[in-house]
């Protein structure tokens, strides 16, 4: 073999053992980006925030704990019911989650009668 055969064999070697040595490239996250709405009769109206997780982020005020609720749920906005004490009035609130959770297309929509129960079916995601 040639010197320039035996260098060129040598440097392919070294090579291969160097990006075989090198971590493997992390897999792709998996989106998760919620678009959230509330919808009351005015004069309240409606608000709207968007909620990223894996990290958590965006403009929800409360977003590691809603995160952590739809972490809990496996995506599902409905938790069940909590413990909270609503009063009877009839404010009919509704809540819109359109977006997606870990790469899932998530389109959501609920009327309860008030804002207060949709907050005790909804967790922290709809705290806003």
């Amino acid at each position: 073999m040639s010197t320039l055969t035996v260098r060129l064999l040598t440097g392919a070697a070294l090579t291969a053992s160097l990006l075989s040595a090198l971590p493997a490239a992390p897999a792709a996250a998996v989106d998760t980006v919620l678009r959230l709405t509330i919808t009351e009769p005015a004069p309240t109206g409606a608000r709207m925030v968007v909620l990223t997780c894996d990290p958590a982020g965006g403009t929800h005020p409360r977003a590691a704990a809603a995160c952590a609720d739809l972490t809990r749920t496996g995506g599902r906005i409905v938790r069940g019911r909590s413990n909270a004490a609503c009063t009877r009035e009839y404010w009919p609130a509704t809540g819109r989650a359109v977006g997606l959770w870990r790469g899932r297309i998530v389109r959501w929509s609920r009327t309860y009668s008030n804002l207060c129960e949709l907050r005790a079916h909804t967790g922290a995601v709809f705290r806003f």
